[in-house]
């Protein structure tokens, strides 16, 4: 008769070994929440001597094996951060960027659906065409490339999700990289330690958020069951040329090899949004979440 008192909220999160997996699973495991991480091939993440860690090899684009594994380990909470999120490879892949990021999503809610769960979508501020910036949860998508587009199309495919849902957008995530590639700050630093030139967008404008943040807005969702949409992002407006010159002065590097460039002169496979970034104060209302400045994120992001 006292087994509830027992009773430890397990979340299973796709795309575990990814930048945010591997923060979020850490957080997660730091409140005493179990995590089933789940991701494609070996598990990078340094957990496993955790007794409330488990880590499942995991394709979400077959449905046979999402059935098997949520069924089995019945979560409370799904975190679907898993996607193809490079908006070029988007481009030039259609079938493939729908088979992940519609396709996988919808396998991953019919699953969901079977155990009742508590299903949290991370998307994205591509969603938007860019013209208007500073973005509130009620803003229309209406996205300028296919990645943006397939990641609208699964937001609508979580709207219909008849258990508790939610959708987390985010903007251009950076932080200490714990595993595989990097992001904007930490290549600039790679570049301009080995003095070469980088080319950075001055034209486009965004709220770059730190993972940390970020990672701790979603366990405030989890821990409240806080459902609809929510943006998490951080508080300073720039654009990524702003950021390479902080990121330069900060670790005292040449910034005179950052090179300011526009969509007009520097051509992508994939348009880009000209201005997102988000009114976070729903978040802030309701989740209690707080941002760090972005000085105090290049910061935490380079201090050991």
């Amino acid at each position: 008769m006292f087994s509830h008192y027992f009773w430890i909220m397990k979340v299973l999160i796709t795309g575990a070994n990814g930048f945010l997996g591997h923060y979020l699973t850490g957080q997660l495991l730091t409140k005493g929440i179990a995590v089933i991480a789940t991701g494609k091939g070996e598990c990078r993440l340094p957990y496993s001597d955790n007794r409330l860690f488990q880590f499942q090899s995991l394709d979400f684009t077959d449905p046979e094996a999402v059935q098997s594994i949520i069924g089995n380990s019945r979560p409370d909470v799904i975190v679907h951060s898993g996607a193809l999120s490079k908006p070029d490879e988007c481009e030039q892949h259609k079938d493939y960027a729908d088979k992940v990021n519609i396709d996988g999503t919808r396998h991953l809610l019919e699953a969901a659906a079977a155990v009742q769960c508590f299903f949290i979508f991370i998307s994205t501020d591509f969603i938007f065409d860019g013209k208007e910036g500073m973005y509130t949860e009620e803003d229309k998508g209406n996205p300028v490339n296919y990645y943006g587009l397939t990641k609208l199309r699964a937001e609508a495919l979580v709207q219909q999700y008849v258990f508790d849902w939610s959708i987390v957008r985010t903007v251009l995530v950076y932080g200490k990289p714990l595993t595989g590639r990097g992001n904007i700050l930490t290549v600039v630093k790679e570049k301009l330690e080995k003095g070469e030139e980088y080319s950075v967008f001055d034209d486009q404008v965004r709220t770059p958020t730190f993972v940390e943040d970020l990672a701790a807005g979603i366990v405030a969702i989890i821990q409240r069951r806080a459902t609809g949409i929510f943006h998490l992002s951080g508080k300073d407006i720039l654009t990524p040329y702003q950021m390479a010159c902080e990121t330069a002065d900060y670790l005292g590097l040449n910034k005179l090899l950052i090179k300011k460039v526009t969509a007009a002169i520097f051509s992508q496979p994939a348009m880009r949004p000209a201005k997102t970034g988000f009114n976070i104060e729903k978040a802030r209302r309701e989740l209690g979440y707080d941002p760090v400045s972005f000085d105090e994120g290049i910061r935490k992001t380079f201090d050991t």
